[in-house]
């Protein structure tokens, strides 16, 4: 399978670009694999550069979870960050997939200096 990098994936989201679009569209037809780093490079673009809201970003991943020729890797620690996120989205959905990649990996608690990452169970705060 194919992989893309981060800006093609901008492309396939944002929209504004409208040939880079269709050849980003063109590419990912036959399927294409997103590594985790690219996925948290793209949300960064959206939310820093395009200003996207906090909830505008769950539903792009909610979206990308579902792409019909998209594969997120480990899809199920995206879900489970994205569940993170919907109930604080104040935090950000790198802190979120970093919890969720270390409850997959039985890596628990995840030590966090941030207060607010730290109101999330399998975390502990230090001092």
């Amino acid at each position: 399978m194919r992989a893309i990098e981060t800006n093609v994936l901008v492309r396939l989201v944002a929209r504004d670009e409208d040939r880079q679009a269709e050849v980003a569209d063109a590419f990912v037809a036959g399927g294409a694999w997103v590594s985790q780093i690219v996925l948290v490079e793209t949300l960064w673009v959206l939310g820093s550069v395009l200003k996207l809201t906090a909830a505008r970003i769950a539903t792009v991943v909610e979206m990308l979870l579902d792409h019909e020729h998209l594969t997120l890797q480990d899809a199920d620690c995206v879900a489970r960050a994205l569940e993170h996120f919907r109930r604080r989205p104040t935090l950000g959905f790198s802190d979120c997939l970093v919890l969720a990649n270390a409850h997959k990996a039985g890596h628990l608690p995840l030590g966090t200096f941030d207060k607010d990452l730290a109101r999330l169970p399998d975390t502990q705060r230090l001092s």
